[in-house]
Order: structure tokens, then sequence, then C-alpha cells
């Protein structure tokens, strides 16, 4: 999921340079596949073994992650091709049946050496890695052919010596690529972890409001028990209501924090502001254009009933807050957005719309960290909600979040 302009979604500005990327990446690791065959064709090796190490190791290297089987692991995936263009190391080039190598399976093994660095699980990192390494390494000990005159020894060493540096180079690489993976979870974890213990500050004012109605109520109705006892029935169903409306509050944000991880100790987050609702967005929205900048407009539908759960008008009024802030910082040439609320089949819908083409936009220290969707996301899921975006279809870019306020069970509506 996005959040109205990719540049702020960790992953979404990459997505269309790491598809081209990846169709270079085919491209090239197949063509070097073919000059294997070519090399071998003209020369006096035999075919079978290219036939049996190129399709294993292209398959493991070109395999989709997203449709790879659960038993297909990093470590199954690297190792197995390793180990079989070793096997054919030790057992086909001695016996003269395969002279020579190309950089087709040379280019496959340092991928594979690059993902099980990577990827692999700590136990098995180490193993795989060393393994795609030596696969690589003896790899001009095919070359052999009977003993060897000083100048074939100058060349094998020379081309071992350029292997061991690739080696070298793509182990750094999965390596530095492995740092970031983990402090990349690291932030992300941090940041749901920061955003339930925001929905745990959330669940005391939901409580306290609807515990101080109760008790204002209480003392009412006890006055009234002795002047006007016949009028203490819409009290005491007051009472019912706000007892309904808190023990709802309570079970539906403890439950989502019991699906959060366990660990909640630590500083507290630094933004622990009371939880916002709909009748505040109209100032939110109000100020958010200021003496300069796009002009914003709140358009709220009769429909949308103002008793909503507050854990609901808490997730619309932070799908705003956060879609203004990104206007703000990645579409600074809009002109003007639109932010709406309806309501129909007990869904929330909250629609932010801008009519920015992205061209300018603040200094890079100034976009955030990207981690904001995460937090946001987090927070409409638990809910039980859906957050889409995407480019409008003439100008500008528009987020979207249904929000259930009947429960888990309520339609969704049709985007």
């Amino acid at each position: 999921m996005n959040l109205v302009h990719p540049i702020d979604d960790p992953t979404a500005p990459r997505n269309r340079r790491q598809s081209c990327l990846r169709a270079v990446g085919i491209t090239v690791l197949v063509l070097l596949a073919l000059t294997d065959v070519v090399i071998a064709s003209f020369g006096s090796s035999a075919l079978w073994p290219l036939f049996v190490v190129l399709p294993l190791g292209l398959a493991a290297v070109l395999w989709p992650a997203a449709r790879q089987p659960a038993w297909l692991t990093p470590q199954l995936r690297t190792a197995v091709p390793a180990g079989v263009s070793l096997v054919v190391t030790a057992v086909a080039a001695p016996t003269g049946r395969m002279e020579e190598f190309g950089p087709g399976e040379s280019a496959i093994l340092l991928c594979l050496l690059l993902v099980a660095v990577r990827g692999c699980p700590p136990r098995w990192v180490v193993a795989c890695s060393v393994l795609d390494g030596v696969a690589v390494v003896v790899l001009p000990l095919r070359m052999i052919r009977g003993s060897l005159d000083d100048n074939s020894t100058a060349g094998m060493t020379g081309v071992v010596l350029v292997l061991v540096l690739l080696v070298a180079v793509m182990a750094g690489l999965g390596g530095y690529l492995r740092v970031l993976d983990h402090r990349r979870g690291v932030a992300v974890t941090e940041t749901r972890r920061s955003e339930r213990l925001a929905m745990a500050a959330d669940l005391h004012d939901f409580v306290a409001h609807h515990v101080t109605g109760i008790l204002v109520q209480t003392q009412m109705a006890r006055m009234m028990a002795v002047t006007e006892p016949e009028n203490l029935d819409p009290v005491l169903a007051g009472i019912q209501n706000a007892a309904t409306e808190a023990l709802s509050s309570m079970r539906r944000t403890v439950g989502i924090l019991r699906e959060g991880p366990q660990d909640l100790t630590g500083p507290e987050p630094a933004d622990r502001h009371p939880a916002a609702d709909l009748t505040s967005l109209a100032d939110l929205v109000g100020g958010f254009g200021g003496f300069v900048g796009p002009k914003a407009v709140l358009h709220r539908d009769p429909s949308v009933p103002a008793d909503l759960p507050h854990e609901v008008q808490a997730a619309a009024h932070r799908v705003v807050q956060e879609a203004l802030t990104n206007v703000r910082r990645h579409a600074a040439d809009a002109t003007e957005v639109a932010v709406g609320l309806t309501y129909e089949d007990g869904m929330l819908r909250v629609l932010v719309r801008d009519d920015g083409r992205g061209g300018t936009q603040m200094p890079h220290a100034a976009r955030g960290g990207g981690f904001g969707i995460v937090g946001l996301t987090e927070r409409v899921t638990a809910l039980g909600g859906e957050l889409r975006t995407g480019p409008r279809p003439d100008t500008g870019w528009e987020v979207m979040a249904l929000l259930p306020t009947v429960g888990p069970g309520a339609r969704r509506l049709t985007l």
C-alpha cells in the first residue's frame, strides 16, 4: 500500500526501477548461459553437464520470490546448484569430458553467493556462502589438460585471482544489503511498536471520556431519584450507552494490541497527543494552506454520523493528517486539496485528493524517513479497514481509506 505519493512509500518509488533492473539482469544471465553453451559446442567439452548446471542455477536465481514454495528455502536455492557445479568440476573436468567453462555459470554462482549472504538464516549463511564461493573459484580447474606449462599456470592463476576478487565483492555487497535489510526491519518494528503504544494511549482517552460521562450522569441520576424519579429512564439509558461504548473501545483496542509484539517496554513515544476526532478535521484542513501553499477544502457528507467509534474517528483524522503532510512534502505545486468524508453501509470513507504533479518537492532531509505509511497502515488495517492510493485520471494523487464502523462483518464499499 502506498500513501498519496510514491516517494513516501519505502517500496513504491523503486517498483519500476526494480522491474527494469530485473529484466536487464534476466537478459544478461540468459545470454551468458548461452555463451557457455556456444563455448562448449566449439570445443571438445561435453554438453550434458551444462544442461544440468545452467538450468538449475537459472531457476534458483530467477524464480520469483512471490511464487516460491515454502520448501524452496534460501539455503536450498544457493547450496544445491553450487553442489552440482562442484560435482561437475570434480568428476567431469579431470576425465577430459569438460575442459572449458564460460561466464554464465560463474555469473550464476556469484548471484547465488549474493543471495546466500543476504538471505540465508544466520546458522546457514556461512556454509552456503563458502559453498558458492568455492564453486566459483575452482571453475578454472576444468581447464587442466594433463601437465601445465608456466604460461598455462600463470594464466590459470590470473583467472583464479579475478574470480576470488569477484567472490569478495559479491560477498561484501551481500553483507551490506543484509545490514540494510536488518536496519529497515528494526525501523519498521519500532514504528509499529510506537503506533501500538499510541493506541494504548488512545485507549486511556477513550475509556476516560466514557467513564467521565458515566460519573456525571450517575450523579445526576442520584439527584433525580429524589426530585424527578419519573425522568430517570433517559439518564439511565445514557449511562448504559456510555458503558457499552467504553467496553467496546477497550475490547477492540486491547484486541489490536494483543495481536502485536508483546515486548512493549522502553521509552514512551515522543508524540502522545490526545486522540483527535472528526470534529477537529475542520481546523486541521482549514489551517493546512495558511498564507502560502495549496488550499484545502473539507466536504463532509450529512450522512456521516457524529457518534462514530472513537477508534474510527482517530484513524480517519490520522489518514487526513498524513495525506496533507505528504502533499506539502511531495506536491508543493498543488493548487487545491479536497478532503471528503462519506458514510454508507456501516463504512466511513475518507478521500484525500490533490492536483499536484509532484514537480516541486521539499529538500530530501525534510521528506521524512518514509515510515509514516507503516504506522498508518498498521492502524487502518488493525481496525479491519483498507488503505488504497494511486494517480488520478487527470493529474494529482488520491488516497482512500475505508473504515468499518459497525464491526468486522460490515459490508465493504466498492472502490
